[in-house]
């Protein structure tokens, strides 16, 4: 069994983004800069925000954070999306989810201007990915991506079981899946909360994409022996034995998952690393497309 570490790989892509920026530095070019709005005060959304500043300061971007009271209107957002759309000087920004319930969370991804759109959820950045052309791909699912194919595992041919359907993990997977090329070319089967007899797919599966958050809930024996497992899911749940009160569960029972499989990606340390340093290969390349017009 090999162990997925998309904290050692997210690390390799942060130094081979560095090596880049540094060269734009020594030619006088402009860095990539990104901007992040977070609206209100969710403690996970700011931890989450303060690591994607991070994370530019590491690389070499710019990086700006813009914070907003949890009672602003979708208005006032509104206006702040068309300042960001119009400023030269950002290449990338992106808004923090979830957004307080007076706000319209499609209308203001629909706002982004594409160009700048560096987590990949406006619409047209989701058909440019649907028919395999040049576009942001969503930061979690092209970490995925990017895991498969530096760890090589094989995907022609194989049946990948997605669980899940968001628009942000679960649908784009199963297209990205099935698509011409590596990683891809394999027969997808997007299952769902209404999908029947669901541990009879899972145990046909090759591969295996888990983002439900529902800690431990594909167990060893929902698994065949020598699947590639992919958890997504992330789930703060309560354990009094450690100091912080919680610990970080994905969907698969790591335990007795990990005893049957070939790969395997740890929670935390596998996807969630991989999604920030997505983020910011999306900020490279929105700033050399700037660039290039």
């Amino acid at each position: 069994m090999q162990i997925l570490d998309g904290k050692k790989t997210a690390e390799d892509i942060k130094n081979e983004i560095k090596a880049q920026v540094d060269i734009m530095k020594e030619k006088g070019e402009k860095v990539p800069h990104l901007a992040a709005i977070i609206v209100g005060n969710d403690g996970a959304s700011l931890t989450y925000v303060g690591s994607k500043v991070k994370a530019c300061e590491r690389v070499g971007f710019e990086s700006t954070l813009i914070k907003m009271p949890s009672t602003t209107s979708e208005t006032e957002l509104l206006k702040k999306i068309t300042e960001l759309n119009q400023d030269d000087t950002i290449d990338g920004f992106i808004i923090q989810l979830p957004l307080p319930i007076q706000i319209d969370t499609q209308k203001v991804l629909m706002a982004v201007d594409p160009t700048k759109d560096v987590d990949g959820f406006h619409p047209e950045n989701f058909g440019k990915m649907a028919l395999d052309m040049t576009t942001f791909i969503p930061a979690t699912p092209f970490g995925i991506l990017e895991l498969l194919e530096r760890y090589e595992v094989e995907t022609k041919g194989k049946h990948t079981v997605v669980i899940g359907r968001s628009h942000i993990v679960g649908r784009p997977m199963s297209i990205l899946m099935g698509r011409k090329g590596f990683p891809g070319n394999s027969t997808v089967t997007l299952t769902h909360s209404f999908t029947k007899n669901i541990a009879q797919i899972t145990t046909q599966a090759d591969i295996i994409i888990t983002a439900l958050g529902v800690p431990n809930y594909l167990k060893a024996e929902m698994v065949k022996d020598g699947a590639v497992i992919i958890d997504v899911g992330i789930t703060r749940v309560a354990d009094e034995t450690v100091e912080k009160g919680y610990r970080i569960t994905g969907d698969v029972d790591f335990e007795n998952v990990s005893k049957k499989v070939s790969h395997i990606t740890p929670v935390p340390g596998g996807v969630g690393p991989m999604t920030i340093a997505m983020l910011l290969k999306n900020t490279l390349l929105a700033r050399e497309q700037r660039r290039c017009r």
